[in-house]
């Protein structure tokens, strides 16, 4: 396998974080496969001790969640039965976030499937994250009430957003890639006293755009999904160090990490291939 040295290692990766493939990097750069797919491991890695070890102890008032679906290896209805597909995490994978909507910051991912346990280890980690009482949104999925129960035992100002969709219109085609339209929203009150004005999903919805157009697992009807589900969490992890500490919001005109206070300057990419020497 090459030796990469930090030029070559942060040109792979502004290309991953900028929504290229692995093959696409590959090619790019004139780099094996197997070595670029390395670097993603071994950088992934990093990336998600990085993020436990720093993302703590957050400031915050406002706090959406959502979860996002994407799969490994294949769909859930076309997983072989293989102890291969198996040992790959095959199937539907959901990403769990949960992001600051005063400084755009996220605060916790977790993937797993969309059930209770997966809310309920989710819901523990944002609270473990936090420094204060904050009011949390979330969409109408059930599992959230009883892990933010149990996560925040009730010192919590909590709120659902339930969406009301229409039936999709045109014909097949456009009923098959078109979402169905949002006719109407409720805002449901849970627990705490919530403010109504700030009862909305709409900063980790937009979140959610930025994942898929900035991982190309992510991207619907290709063949760059992912094969592993290990490979699938350490291109999640580079993900969000990169949008967190990395990337300049447009409207802050910072990053994420240094409006809550995290830090008092962008990292570079060249920052992030050093993680690999502080997280041997």
């Amino acid at each position: 396998m090459n030796k990469l040295n930090t030029t070559q290692r942060a040109n792979i990766i502004r290309l991953m974080v900028e929504g290229n493939s692995l093959r696409s990097c590959s090619r790019i750069t004139g780099v094996s496969i197997t070595t670029v797919s390395k670097l993603l491991v071994d950088i992934g890695k990093a990336c998600q001790q990085f993020h436990n070890d720093t993302v703590v102890n957050v400031n915050s008032k406002r706090i959406e969640a959502d979860e996002i679906w994407s799969f490994v290896y294949a769909k859930d209805k076309n997983v072989p039965n293989s102890n291969k597909s198996k040992e790959q995490g095959a199937g539907d994978a959901w990403t769990w976030v949960g992001i600051d909507a005063d400084t755009k910051l996220v605060v916790s991912f977790f993937v797993g499937n969309r059930d209770a346990n997966s809310a309920n280890e989710f819901m523990h980690d944002i609270a473990g994250r936090l420094k204060n009482r904050v009011q949390l949104t979330t969409d109408g999925f059930k599992p959230y009430l009883k892990a933010v129960e149990d996560a925040f035992d009730n010192d919590i100002d909590f709120a659902q957003l339930i969406k009301i969709y229409g039936l999709p219109e045109g014909n097949s085609n456009e009923k098959r890639y078109s979402p169905a339209k949002c006719t109407a929203t409720e805002k449901k009150w849970v627990s705490g006293d919530p403010n109504p004005l700030h009862i909305s999903t709409s900063y980790i919805e937009r979140q959610n755009l930025t994942m898929r157009m900035s991982m190309r697992r992510f991207t619907r009807l290709t063949n760059a999904f992912s094969k592993k589900i290990e490979n699938h969490c350490y291109a999640i992890a580079l993900h969000f160090v990169y949008y967190n500490f990395c990337r300049i919001h447009k409207s802050l005109r910072v990053t994420p990490a240094m409006e809550a206070k995290l830090t008092t300057k962008p990292m570079t990419i060249e920052d992030i291939v050093n993680l690999l020497e502080v997280y041997k």
